[in-house]
């Protein structure tokens, strides 16, 4: 217990793994803590002040299991192990904590979602901003930014998701900050910028920071070295897969804020479900490392045309030529990615170099099909693949074909790769047909037919005799061991058998062994190269899948141009297509310098929603160099997109639904510019309808005549629609279709020019299953509020009611031509034929 308290007290607010033989013990509210979170069974050990002392414990053997689920709800475990060989210990083992295990540092593959970045993140403040470095210890990554204020924070947080976060221990942190799991406060001084650089100069062994692009960049530097920190206390060991920096400068990417990914589910529901969604219809890849990687592109769409076009290129030849046998060869490469981070930390278990050897036997494979292929980007990443013969040979040379879990099971390494290796392997090999020769010779010398030779781990090899045959027993035999029906005997002969067998199985352990960290240098030594022909195979596995979803959902290249506009034709939904059995009904966009927005009206389930959101993603889809669901898209330049869609509270920060709708909106009016996408969905719902109506005519104002972003307006305000015939609004309408067949409303999903005439709420609320006696009083509630809105119209247009306040009905609206013409016609004064031509004549008008 001494030796809990020290290493407790060295950890204080973390789960205390300590080994106990072939357990992990937790002691007090460790114990407490683990069973509750664990469900396994809280015990007691011996005694504290009279008080039992709580225990509870995990087996060494399956203690995986239980760290994956401890890291998965936020906590983390140091792990205190027994130092040394017990049996050659005097008095107590010694122990000491060998490694710390905490949700953003985690690299062992039972620990990790195989196709999701694991990241730890550090954020330092100052008067300009903020300073963020992240990185995945899994794939051997480490990036930083700096950005100006909470929201562009908030925007990068939901990005980027890090299983964890390290903060100064200061007051004053945005409130969405406050309640996030995984967060761990440091003190300050850790986040200082000059012994940030410190930490970095040492680390990467330069002498500045200006071949990393970061010598400006204090704040950067400051949670760099604050992160570097943590992890090198965490993890007690040198990180030499960690061998450079990377700045991720915000201009390069298209901009979207935590709403905008939440609205536009990238790869996670409002529900959680992560199968329905853009990712989910996205992601074939093969491998868990082009998983990882197109989530990453997807996450972060880039603005580099000259990028975007050699990707774009890429998927088209691979259309064309080797996607198919392309993605076969993949599928036995593995997750080579965080196998070589597990080589660069020696924890690489010897499947790991199987699957390295493997994947690294098919690079020729790849490179043929690479060959003969005329795109820029794809002869790139075959100059990046590298020629790997020499590793390759070397790893076929040395591990067995299906080698052990563990080294400890010895057999790992492949017969013929060490001569002294195998001479050990041999005299163990042979002790079979030894024991089985020496059991006959002395059957045959003692006269005893019974007799037999065994082993056990407790008392090495013996001759055993029954009880009744004992007085048989020479006189060179000497007892070993009594049992209840036999008697167990050693020989001088089998004694030196014993120890020279025994000693040649753990000399051939321990050969073993030190054959395989000898492998291990040698790979580190080639550690570059093989890391770059890792993210080369990712690339290229992510270029794959897009070249097969292309084919597959007959989506077009799309065309990114310099001139200012979005025309797309045929747009359709990825997700909604991919869920729905019928097919799915495409539509046309056109914005361009004269067109700026669409105020668009129809029907609640007509397709409003999903109108918006498939141009957004087509857009989104072309800037990370995927094809596009549409016949064709040009795209002109896009710096951001920016959504508010859908209604909801957020009761931790003590929102309202429209509160959050508010500054939703909000952040869209002060961030939109001229080369903004904008999708704005019935703002000005949550309120009354006249303060609803107020906004939603301003925001729409402000949108086409201040931010001149492309704006997608949604609404079931039909005095909005008057907005387009005001000149030079660059303001369009444009409604989506519903038909009336009996008393069915059919949504016909269409897009066409002008505005709806209805929102058809009532036949929709019937689809929904309302009762008939709830409808019928909604009916004649509506006759009431619209008669009552010609009235107030009526009497607005009266000269006697000019200066009175005035307000608009909530159905009023300016008489129509053909209204008026209607208006005149006496019935009873028409002829049968005068009554066709007034008919023909209302048409007209209408």
């Amino acid at each position: 217990m001494k030796q809990f308290f020290a290493a407790k007290a060295e950890y204080p607010d973390l789960l205390l793994f300590f080994r106990m033989g072939d357990f992990y013990e937790l002691f007090y509210d460790d114990a407490r803590k683990a069973a509750r979170l664990l469900d396994i069974t809280l015990t007691q050990r011996g005694s504290s002040g009279g008080a039992p002392i709580p225990m509870a414990g995990v087996p060494v053997h399956a203690c995986e299991g239980y760290l994956a689920r401890l890291v998965a709800l936020g906590e983390s475990v140091a792990i205190c192990e027994q130092i040394g060989d017990p049996a050659l210990a005097k008095g107590l083992v010694e122990r000491k904590v060998v490694r710390v295990v905490t949700p953003g540092t985690v690299t062992d593959e039972a620990l990790l979602n195989e196709r999701h970045d694991t990241l730890l993140m550090a954020v330092a403040r100052g008067r300009s901003g903020y300073g963020l470095a992240w990185a995945d210890l899994a794939g051997g990554r480490f990036l930083v930014n700096e950005v100006e204020n909470d929201d562009a924070l908030e925007a990068e947080l939901a990005r980027l998701e890090p299983a964890e976060l390290l903060l100064p221990d200061e007051e004053g942190w945005p409130a969405f900050l406050q309640q996030r799991t995984g967060t761990r406060r440091r003190a300050p001084w850790l986040f200082d910028p000059d012994s940030g650089r410190r930490q970095l100069l040492g680390f990467f062994g330069v002498h500045d920071l200006t071949g990393f692009g970061i010598d400006d960049k204090a704040l950067a530097t400051a949670a760099a070295g604050a992160l570097l920190g943590y992890v090198e206390e965490t993890q007690k060991q040198r990180l030499p897969h960690l061998t450079a920096i990377a700045v991720e400068s915000a201009s390069d990417a298209i901009a979207m804020n935590a709403a905008t990914r939440r609205h536009l589910e990238l790869d996670t529901r409002v529900d959680g479900d992560t199968r329905h969604t853009l990712l989910g219809v996205l992601d074939t890849t093969v491998t868990p490392m082009g998983g990882r990687l197109l989530r990453r592109w997807l996450h972060r769409p880039l603005r580099d045309r000259r990028l975007l076009g050699e990707r774009h290129h890429a998927v088209a030849t691979l259309m064309e030529h080797a996607a198919r046998d392309l993605r076969t060869g993949f599928r036995g490469l593995g997750d080579l990615e965080r196998i070589l981070t597990r080589v660069a930390l020696r924890s690489a278990r010897p499947r790991d170099l199987s699957t390295l050897r493997d994947g690294l036997a098919l690079l020729p494979e790849v490179q043929g099909h690479l060959a003969p292929l005329d795109s820029p980007r794809l002869r790139a990443l075959a100059a990046e693949l590298g020629e790997h013969a020499d590793t390759a040979a070397l790893l076929i040379a040395a591990i067995a074909a299906q080698p052990p879990l563990k080294l400890s099971d010895g057999g790992v390494l492949a017969d013929g790769y060490d001569a002294e290796l195998d001479e050990l392997r041999r005299l163990s090999t042979n002790a079979d047909q030894f024991l089985i020769d020496l059991e006959a010779r002395e059957r045959t010398s003692s006269g005893i037919a019974t007799l037999k030779v065994g082993y056990n781990r407790v008392h090495g090899y013996y001759i055993e005799i029954s009880k009744g045959q004992a007085d048989k027993a020479p006189v060179h035999y000497t007892r070993r061991q009594t049992l209840t029906g036999a008697e167990r005997y050693i020989t001088e002969e089998l004694k030196q058998f014993e120890d020279k067998v025994l000693s040649a199985r753990e000399r051939s352990l321990s050969r073993e062994k030190l054959l395989y960290d000898a492998l291990l240098d040698t790979l580190n030594a080639r550690l570059e190269p093989l890391k770059r022909c890792a993210a080369a195979l990712s690339e290229l596995d992510v270029l794959a899948a897009f070249s097969e979803r292309a084919q597959e959902l007959d989506w077009a290249q799309p065309e990114l141009d310099e001139a200012p506009g979005l025309r797309i034709e045929r747009g359709r939904h990825p997700v909604v297509e991919a869920v729905r059995k019928e097919p799915f009904e495409p539509n046309d966009l056109v914005l361009d310098e004269g067109r700026r927005m669409l105020v668009i009206t129809g029907p609640n389930m007509g397709g409003k929603s999903t109108y918006m959101r498939q141009n957004a993603l087509i857009v989104l889809l072309a800037h990370i160099g995927s094809f596009v669901p549409a016949s064709r898209a040009v795209i002109g330049p896009i710096d951001r997109i920016l959504t508010r869609i859908g209604a909801g509270d957020d009761l931790a920060r003590g929102q309202s639904t429209f509160m959050v709708e508010m500054a939703e909106t909000s952040y869209i009016l002060h961030h939109a510019t001229a080369q903004s996408l904008v999708l704005m969905d019935e703002i000005g719902r949550g309120t009354s309808t006249y303060d609803g109506l107020a906004l939603a005519d301003a925001v729409a104002r402000h949108l086409a005549g201040t931010n001149r972003c492309y704006t997608l307006f949604a609404t079931h305000y039909f005095e909005l629609t008057a907005l387009a015939g005001e000149p030079g609004s660059g303001i369009a309408n444009v409604h989506l279709d519903a038909v009336e067949h009996g008393d069915t409303l059919v949504f016909m999903h269409a897009v066409k020019e002008g505005a709806a005439d209805r929102s058809f709420g009532l036949q929709v609320a019937a689809l929904a299953g309302l009762p008939r006696t709830t409808l019928q009083q909604a009916r004649r509630r509506l006759a009431e509020l619209e008669q009552r809105g010609r009235e107030t119209h009526a009497s607005d247009m009266a000269p006697q009611a000019l200066d009175a306040p005035q307000q608009f009905g909530l159905f009023a609206a300016a008489p129509s031509a053909a209204q008026e013409a209607l208006a005149a016609i006496n019935p009873d004064e028409l002829s049968p034929k005068q009554a066709l031509e007034a008919l023909y004549r209302l048409k007209a008008l209408l």
